[in-house]
């Protein structure tokens, strides 16, 4: 009687005989085989480094745009709150007609495009109003040396109409910055030019000489392109909070369509 031993190790690394049935005669022998399973084998392979990488870029781009989008949003509402209340504010959203110091006559109109730094006072003021237009002056012209910003538009309107003609106001500009123009008119051109700004102004008593002092408002107003008042100024900003504040202006100013 034939037998046959199969010695299977474990993974211990023993082993143990086992004994099998007597195979029937006339049949041919074949060697068993016997199978030592190993285990589950290793899976597919994971995805590559630049795979990983190439989705993880492309999530990232995707959640930037998202934050892009959200942003852009957001400013926009910002702004368009901000316009709506500047239009509420009520300055400056009439259209005045005055002659220069030339003689010509200019409307709002002809400032919408550029960024203008409004001043109102008189020739004969002694102090106030010579410093404040020597403060202008001064900040239109630092502006200027900055070459990635555009000229501002530096404008004098006076209170005292009057007094100040075209002559007198064109000696007077010569005094300050050389783009300054003077504006005056009518007593009611100048009036109503005035109240948009709600600018007050008030002559005081003549003395012997029949000379007078105007009591008016005293500010630097800035007039953005689109002819909308953004921002003012009064005697205790200096020269250089003047610049820094019209310059950051110009930096965050997003164009709308002009006004009507």
């Amino acid at each position: 009687m034939s037998w046959f031993r199969c010695i299977v190790g474990d993974v211990r690394g023993g082993g143990r005989l086992l004994r099998g049935l007597p195979l029937s005669p006339g049949l041919p022998q074949r060697t068993p085989r016997c199978f030592l399973s190993r285990g589950p084998g290793p899976g597919p392979p994971g995805p590559g480094l630049r795979t990983r990488v190439g989705v993880g870029l492309l999530v990232g781009g995707g959640l930037l745009a998202a934050w892009w989008f959200m942003d852009s949003e957001k400013r926009q509402n910002q702004r368009r709150r901000r316009v709506e209340q500047l239009k509420q504010v009520s300055l400056g959203q009439g259209i005045f007609s005055l002659l220069d110091h030339r003689g010509q006559r200019r409307t709002k109109a002809d400032f919408l495009g550029r960024w203008v730094l409004l001043y109102f006072g008189f020739t004969h003021c002694p102090d106030i109003c010579p410093e404040e237009l020597d403060k202008l002056s001064a900040a239109v012209s630092a502006l200027d040396r900055d070459a990635s910003l555009p000229p501002v538009q530096p404008v004098f309107i006076t209170v005292d109409p009057e007094r100040d003609d075209a002559a007198a106001l064109d000696r007077y500009v010569k005094d300050f910055h050389p783009r300054l123009i003077g504006l005056t008119g009518t007593p009611e051109e100048v009036k109503h030019a005035g109240r948009d700004y709600r600018v007050y102004a008030s002559a005081g008593p003549k003395d012997e000489d029949g000379d007078y002092i105007v009591d008016h408002t005293i500010l630097i107003y800035l007039i953005s392109p689109d002819g909308l008042f953004l921002d003012y100024y009064n005697r205790m900003k200096s020269r250089d909070q003047i610049t820094e504040s019209v310059r950051n202006h110009i930096k965050n100013y997003e164009q709308l369509h002009p006004q009507p």
